[in-house]
C-alpha cells in the first residue's frame, strides 16, 4: 500500500487528526461527516488489514462544554465492546485445554446449579441463551461494583427460561457468568486475566477494572436522550411501560450503573465484564487484528474457528425485541 497520509484538520469542535492509507479515504470521510452532520462529539477508530495499521484517527473533544481536545490517547468506557474482551479469555483457557464449551457450567462453579440451572453450559453462557440475562430483586445501590454480590446474586436467580432453548441478550450479567468462570479456573480475577494474557502481551491500552492512574485519559460518556417525536422501539416501549419485563430489569435494575455510573471512579475501577471496559479505536483494533490474522499466540486454529461460527439466533431475543445472532460471544 502506497504511504499514509497524516491528518490535521480543523473540525466543528476540537481537531481531526491522525493517518489514512488513500484506499481508506471514504471511510476518513464518513468518520468526519459524524462531526458535521450528526453531532458527534468525540470519537476514535483504528483499522488493520493483514496485520498493518491502514487508519488510525481521532478527533473532536471530550465533553460538551469545556472539553479538551479528544487526543491520541483518549480513552472511554466502551460498553459492550467489553463482551468480547471477556470472551476472548474464556477462548483463551479453551485454546490452553481448561474450559469445555459444553461441559455443564457446574464444573467449575458448582454454585451455580441453583435453581434449575444444573444443566447450564458454558457455551450457553456466551451464547446469551443461559436465561438469566437480568435479576428480578432490585440490585442494591452499587452492587454492580460488588463481584462476589452479583455472583451471588445470579447462583441464586432462577432462570427466565429453560436454558438453551432460546437466547436474551444477557447485557450486564454475561460480565459476571463468564467472567466467573475464567476466574474459578484461572485463581486470577476476570480484569487481572485479562490484563496479564491479553492487553498486557498484546501491549494495548484495553482495561476491565481501570487503574486510577489511567483517570485523567478518560472522555465521560454523554447519554443520549430519545427524540421526542420518534416513535419508541419494542425494546424501550417494554423499557418505559413494564417494570417487571426483562428488557427493564436488564436496563434499570443495575444498582445505579446505568446510566451514570459509567462516569464515575467507582463504576470504572469495578470488574463488570459485560460493559464497563475501558479503551479506544486503537484498543479494540490491537486485540482483534492478532484474531484476524490466525489467532498469533492467544489462541489455536481450532478455537478461533469455533469462536466464528453463529451458536444462537433467533427472530425474537427475549431482552433486545428484535432478531440477534450470536456466536461465542461475539
Amino acid at each position: 500500500m502506497p504511504q499514509s497520509d497524516a491528518i490535521d484538520k480543523k473540525l466543528p469542535r476540537g481537531h481531526l487528526r491522525g493517518f489514512c492509507v488513500p484506499e481508506f479515504r471514504a471511510v476518513l470521510d464518513a468518520f468526519e461527516r459524524n462531526f458535521a452532520e450528526a453531532e458527534e462529539l468525540g470519537a476514535s477508530l483504528c483499522l488493520s488489514v493483514d496485520g498493518r495499521t491502514v487508519l488510525d484517527i481521532w478527533g473532536g473533544v471530550t465533553a460538551p462544554e469545556g472539553g479538551r481536545d479528544w487526543d491520541r490517547d483518549t480513552v472511554s468506557i466502551v460498553f459492550s465492546c467489553t463482551k468480547g474482551a471477556t470472551a476472548l479469555c474464556a477462548h483463551v483457557l479453551r485454546s490452553r485445554g481448561l474450559l469445555d464449551y459444553d461441559a455443564p457450567v457446574a464444573r467449575y462453579w458448582p454454585e451455580f446449579a441453583r435453581k434449575g440451572k444444573g444443566d447450564t453450559t458454558v457455551r450457553m453462557f456466551l451464547d446469551h441463551s443461559a436465561g438469566v440475562a437480568a435479576l428480578r430483586d432490585p440490585v442494591r445501590k452499587d452492587g454492580t461494583y460488588d463481584w462476589d454480590y452479583m455472583v451471588a446474586r445470579l447462583q441464586d436467580e432462577e432462570p427466565f427460561w429453560e436454558p438453551g432453548t432460546r437466547n436474551g441478550y444477557h447485557g450486564l450479567t454475561f460480565g459476571w457468568t463468564v467472567g466467573e468462570v475464567v476466574r474459578r479456573i484461572s485463581g486470577k480475577s476476570l480484569g487481572a486475566f485479562f490484563r496479564d494474557e491479553i492487553a498486557g502481551r498484546l501491549g494495548i491500552d484495553f482495561w476491565i477494572g481501570l487503574p486510577e492512574e489511567q483517570e485523567p485519559r478518560v472522555a465521560p460518556i454523554v447519554r443520549h436522550v430519545w427524540p421526542s417525536d420518534v416513535p419508541l422501539p419494542p425494546f424501550l416501549e417494554a423499557v418505559v411501560k413494564d417494570k417487571t419485563s426483562l428488557p427493564h430489569l436488564f436496563l434499570m435494575n443495575t444498582g445505579g450503573f446505568m446510566p451514570g455510573g459509567a462516569n464515575t471512579r467507582a463504576g470504572r475501577a469495578a470488574e463488570i465484564g459485560g460493559a464497563n471496559g475501558v479503551s479506544n479505536g486503537r484498543g479494540l483494533c490491537g486485540m482483534y487484528t492478532p484474531l484476524a490474522n490466525g489467532g498469533d499466540d492467544l489462541v489455536d486454529a481450532e478455537t478461533l474457528a469455533e469462536m466464528g461460527r453463529v451458536s444462537m439466533a433467533t427472530h425474537f431475543d427475549a431482552t433486545l425485541c428484535i432478531p440477534t445472532r450470536f456466536a461465542l460471544g461475539f
